[in-house]
């Protein structure tokens, strides 16, 4: 889990596409059997690590970006 240190939401996001990115830009999110964030974008799945959601991820309370930290209270 991520949460956003600037509001303190967990795991409240949107991803930032790169201009450059020709796919159709379709984003799911689910939790896996350990309970981990996995990120399906146009079919391809993946779990993000903190990395990839302070590169790509905005928040979606408070539009925040490259703010996220783990949520390690789960």
């Amino acid at each position: 889990m991520f949460i956003c240190k600037f509001c303190k939401s967990k795991d409240k996001f949107e991803l930032m596409f790169s201009p450059d990115y020709h796919g159709a830009r379709h984003f799911e999110q689910h939790y896996n059997a350990k309970n981990e964030i996995e990120i399906s974008v146009d079919g391809y799945t993946f779990v993000p690590d903190l990395q990839f959601m302070n590169e790509h991820a905005v928040c979606k309370y408070c539009g925040q970006i490259y703010m996220w930290d783990y949520d390690y209270k789960g």
